[in-house]
């Protein structure tokens, strides 16, 4: 492996910005300051240095689906459109579909991602190709019916055996139940018991939508969050989606069970699902990440938006200015993301993982640099980033990507989506 150093850099650490070089050796950071001197240099001279961005929700393989049935109601959006297209899903499409969200992702700054969805041996093939960190399960739906619940925990069950841990261990697996409404209290239980025999840990949507909330209010008599928890299910190894529609006493159990929260701001807003309050999640000290769902409900993967959006849409809902500061965001969006998929990186620290991106701060929309912090989160597009490194190797430098062929990986996305939508 290449030793790299970056010099004349701004370097986000989590004491604050630092002046000077960073070496990486062996795909470790091994010193931040003066020491220079690597068989790849590369000159950062006026620009940041950060540590790379965690989506820590998505489901790369609907790159596909970018633009399709957009503005639509939920229910229709998924019943008539989202779930006839991806029944037709093959695992060559979302290879495709996960490749390509890599690419953007590699473009735009983010180094590792939580990816939920299916004919996940396909995406697992394309993380692996890309370089990326990816926390990858199988999205298993059962509905309450028992022989389909067996072969979807089967294919889960294969799914972590085969790829955890792999890639040099860029690759982890986690269980993925869709979500307490689409899984029965049975399956999730059972959900549960093979994550800890296999020591994984375990993805899910939760609290959503007010729809789902009283369904399992109608059903059980307790909201999501209380019926996970009379399940024995919720546990520091739990990364819950969404959950927007919390009681005092939900966020209480959440806090209490040290479960991790993905906070999708744009899909929420565009699927009309609500507002979760994530003021309130932070504020009891329980650990929220940032992600941005699929592209069929965001429509792209840009996490320094999201970093945005997550900072202005509590500032309306609270009616306060001060919520979610600029230096919050990006916590949730670097070393929160990173505690939410249970990887040691997210922080420039020396003995960590070289999960490092370069902004270009050479930008109109970025002078002057009153604040850079606050320039992250208000300013910065996903398209500054210059520089994109994952365990020490160089995936993009000087805004081009060393990895793989950009032009034929859109290509091939564009002709299974063509496929798929028989154009």
């Amino acid at each position: 492996m290449v030793d790299i150093s970056i010099k004349n850099g701004r370097i986000l650490t989590p004491k604050g910005f630092v002046e000077g070089s960073l070496l990486i050796e062996d795909g470790i950071i091994t010193s931040i300051g003066e020491k220079e001197g690597a068989e790849h240099v590369i000159d950062a001279k006026g620009n940041i240095v950060m540590p790379g961005l965690i989506n820590a929700h998505t489901h790369l393989g609907m790159t596909l689906f970018r633009g399709y049935a957009d503005d639509l109601p939920l229910k229709e959006w998924l019943t008539e459109h989202i779930w006839p297209i991806e029944a037709k899903l093959t695992e060559d499409d979302v290879y495709a579909g996960t490749l390509l969200g890599c690419l953007e992702m590699i473009k735009s700054g983010t180094t590792a991602f939580a990816d939920m969805y299916i004919r996940m041996n396909g995406a697992a093939k394309a993380v692996e190709e890309s370089g990326l960190r990816g926390v990858l399960s199988y999205g298993m739906i059962e509905l309450g019916d028992e022989e389909r619940g067996e072969k979807e925990l089967k294919i889960g069950k294969e799914f972590v055996k085969k790829w955890n841990g792999t890639s040099n261990g860029r690759i982890t697996a986690m269980y993925g139940p869709h979500a307490p409404n689409t899984c029965s209290s049975e399956f999730l239980m059972y959900v549960r018991e093979h994550a800890d025999e296999d020591k994984v840990g375990i993805h899910i949507h939760a609290s959503e939508t007010k729809a789902e909330v009283e369904q399992i209010k109608a059903q059980c008599g307790m909201s999501s969050v209380k019926l996970l928890d009379s399940l024995n299910f919720l546990g520091p190894d739990v990364l819950a989606a969404h959950c927007i529609w919390l009681s005092p006493e939900d966020i209480q159990i959440l806090k209490k069970k040290d479960v991790k929260i993905a906070h999708n701001p744009t899909s929420n807003m565009k699927l009309a699902s609500g507002i979760a309050p994530v003021p309130e999640l932070l504020e009891a000290g329980i650990t929220v990440g940032l992600g941005t769902d699929g592209c069929a409900s965001n429509n792209t993967l840009d996490m320094f938006y999201e970093m945005k959006m997550a900072a202005l849409l509590n500032k309306v809902r609270k009616l306060d200015p001060t919520t979610i500061p600029a230096p919050k965001a990006v916590e949730m969006a670097t070393v929160n993301g990173a505690r939410s998929v249970g990887l040691d990186t997210g922080v420039i620290a020396e003995g960590k993982k070289a999960d490092i991106i370069i902004v270009d701060m050479n930008k109109p929309h970025l002078t002057p640099r009153h604040d850079l912090i606050s320039h992250l989160v208000y300013c910065t597009k996903g398209s500054d980033v210059s520089t994109t490194i994952v365990d020490g190797k160089i995936l993009m430098e000087n805004y081009q990507v060393k990895i793989f062929d950009e032009a034929e990986v859109m290509a091939r996305a564009e002709e299974r989506a063509k496929d798929l939508m028989g154009c």
